[in-house]
This record gives structure tokens, C-alpha cells and sequence, in this order.
């Protein structure tokens, strides 16, 4: 460790906390199936990124949902 970076540090303490992290709490969705509907829109959305889509833009998702930021 004497010979590591400051950001190489940061790197493998944040990887360690992620990891125990999900020691502790799992995966909550962990055995759950996506439904149909939800497959299909997942899978529509990663081919459209795959040819170059880039997705909805976060501003017009706020403006969909309603949500602030």
C-alpha cells in the first residue's frame, strides 16, 4: 500500500465498501422476474442506444415524471 496513489486508495476503499455493502443488504431485487412489458422496453432501449440513440434526455424525464431536482 506505500506505493499506491491517493486515487488508487479511493479506488479499492470504495470497492471494498460496495462489496460488503452487498454482503450485508443483497440484492433486493435478487429472484424476481421482469415482466413481459418491461423486458420489451428494456430490450428496445439498449437496441436504440446500440445504433446510436442516446435516450431521453434527463430533462425531459423530469418533465415527464413530474419530478425536481
Amino acid at each position: 500500500m506505500e506505493e499506491m496513489t491517493v486515487d488508487e486508495l479511493k479506488f479499492l476503499i470504495r470497492q471494498t465498501v460496495e462489496e460488503r455493502l452487498e454482503e450485508i443488504l443483497g440484492d433486493p431485487d435478487s429472484g424476481l422476474e421482469l415482466n413481459d412489458v418491461v423486458r420489451e422496453r428494456l430490450l428496445r432501449s439498449l437496441e436504440e442506444t446500440q445504433d446510436g440513440g442516446t435516450g431521453v434526455a434527463p430533462e425531459e424525464m423530469t418533465r415527464k415524471t413530474g419530478l425536481r431536482w
